[in-house]
């Protein structure tokens, strides 16, 4: 179980700022949910939050920079899955799954039964059994979206950092692998950031909303709290009708 801390976050390309200025807390096994409009700065904040641009601020693990952490440890701490991953040649589906276990992996580098036994529940849970032997460079995008998450599930990192998890799965593979990420934060702690643009998923799934906006934070609360008609109009220029579930979470409708 892992405490996530973001202290005054920026980041960019070059010379470019990309987005700044950003503050959250994540309680270990807490899910935070990052949206915005197109082009906002989501995932610049988790490639920077990911130690994998140059940034200024600081992100604490336990209290602990994680960047001051050796490379091993820093896999095991924290995990990565990006929205347009570069897969490489000639792997199986069951092989690139296998790379997440890595830092887990003894002297010698073999996996054991416990990492094969991982590596198949995944492959069950996120419907890819029958695609297990088959090449990366022949799967379909939502195959490959849900082959790269299954990779990202192996390492079991105390901190998952997915961008946009559901882009090109149907609205079912979508739920199924929410589901999981969900069961994996409830039996094993894993702190959980998600950017997401299905903002009812978002509000279904995370229990806090950091909402993006021209590089800086907009919003920060609840799902109830950010996703409001009013924040929706200014941020996104949309019209929309905020219903609730039985439970209160928001669904957002739009309006003709």
């Amino acid at each position: 179980m892992s405490r996530l801390e973001v202290r005054d976050l920026a980041a960019g390309y070059r010379r470019t700022t990309v987005v700044s200025g950003v503050s959250a807390t994540v309680d270990a096994g807490g899910w935070l949910g990052i949206i915005g409009p197109n082009g906002a700065g989501k995932s610049t904040l988790l490639k920077a939050i990911a130690g994998l641009l140059g940034r200024s601020g600081e992100v604490l693990v336990d209290g602990r920079p994680l960047m001051s952490l050796p490379r091993r440890e820093r896999a095991r701490t924290i995990a990565y899955a990006p929205q347009i991953p570069q897969l490489p040649m000639g792997l199986t589906v069951t092989d690139y799954i296998l790379l997440g276990r890595t830092p887990h992996l003894g002297p010698l580098g073999w996996e054991g039964q416990s990492d094969l036994e991982v590596v198949n529940e995944l492959l069950t849970r996120l419907d890819l059994t029958h695609l297990a032997g088959r090449a990366l460079h022949t799967l379909s995008g939502g195959e490959r979206q849900r082959t790269v998450l299954a990779r990202a599930l192996a390492q079991r990192a105390g901190v998952l950092l997915l961008d946009e998890p559901t882009t090109g799965l149907d609205i079912g593979h979508a739920q199924a692998l929410l589901d999981l990420v969900d069961e994996l934060r409830t039996e094993l702690g894993t702190t959980v950031i998600t950017t997401l643009h299905d903002l009812t998923l978002a509000a279904q799934y995370a229990d806090d909303l950091l909402l993006i906006a021209d590089g800086t934070p907009a919003a920060h609360g609840t799902p109830a709290e950010v996703l409001t008609p009013d924040t929706l109009h200014t941020h996104y220029a949309a019209r929309t009708e905020v219903l609730h579930t039985p439970h209160g979470t928001p669904v957002i409708a739009p309006t003709r």
